[in-house]
């Protein structure tokens, strides 16, 4: 697969929590590592401080990689593309590079949603359109209605949930995941396979997994704060793993550990 996300930008900055004050340190450390890829989203409510960093460094716009996500009650025509255009506003710029549906609507019927976004990409909006937490039977839709093909589907992928099949569907169908809670909210620190790993490669255990992700075409989108973490999350590229190593860690997918639930997030569809 030949796209930016699995071969410019294979690890974004994720956003999530951060606002203020927090977020606009982090991003300027983070720029200062290396990063030019960001992932933001209507629902995180940190748009308009990340415009602000960004604009603070003064990189130009074509050197960055800016995401962000419609939220699921912005997806009716009343809402779908004044959102988007407030989203923009926030961040400062004419447009994003890619602009994902957040989450399925919570009645299940997605191609309205999905014509909107094809939409807000004719106007301009976005050079690149997605899809987020979409099943395999969705993503399948979104191929049938978009005229663009979908870049991505943003999704929960780290080693404690088995993707294999929605990543095999996604192959299929040239779409690209993106991987979000990819350290499983810090769950993987500790794994005794993991700690192996990383004394084996002499790297840290958060550099195992994220290499773990982009060496199967994933992008990642890990958050720190900290200016150590996130030039070490940046070397994960500079590495690879064996085959018998990347295994190993595919085998830890059996714990079936899904963090973004259905009590987290009552609209999340039945799972693949």
């Amino acid at each position: 697969m030949s796209h930016y996300f699995s071969e410019q930008v294979p690890i974004c900055m994720g956003t999530f929590p951060l606002k203020g004050n927090e977020l606009a340190t982090a991003i300027k450390h983070a720029f200062e590592a290396g990063y030019r890829g960001f992932d933001t989203a209507q629902m995180y409510e940190n748009e308009a401080a990340l415009g602000s960093a960004l604009t603070e460094i003064g990189c130009a716009r074509e050197s960055l990689f800016i995401t962000t996500k419609v939220l699921p009650a912005h997806l009716g025509k009343d809402k779908f593309m004044v959102s988007v255009e407030e989203s923009l506003r926030a961040l400062k710029t004419d447009y994003v590079d890619v602009l994902l549906l957040h989450w399925p609507t919570p009645s299940g019927e997605n191609r309205e949603a999905l014509e909107l976004l094809q939409q807000a990409a004719n106007k301009g909006y976005a050079k690149s359109i997605g899809v987020s937490n979409y099943t395999i039977e969705m993503i399948e839709e979104a191929c049938a209605t978009l005229d663009d093909l979908p870049v991505c589907n943003q999704v929960e992928f780290h080693p404690y949930l088995d993707q294999s099949k929605l990543f095999a569907a996604a192959t299929r169908l040239g779409i690209a995941l993106s991987a979000y809670c990819p350290l499983a909210k810090g769950r993987i620190f500790g794994d005794p396979v993991i700690k192996t790993l990383a004394a084996k490669y002499n790297r840290s255990e958060a550099q195992i997994i994220l290499r773990w992700i982009v060496q199967k075409g994933v992008s990642a989108n890990p958050m720190s704060t900290k200016p150590e973490n996130l030039s070490a999350n940046l070397e994960a590229v500079n590495f690879n793993l064996s085959a018998p190593d990347s295994a190993a860690i595919d085998r830890l997918g059996k714990k079936g550990l899904r963090i973004v639930d259905k009590d987290r997030m009552p609209i999340a569809p039945e799972w693949d």
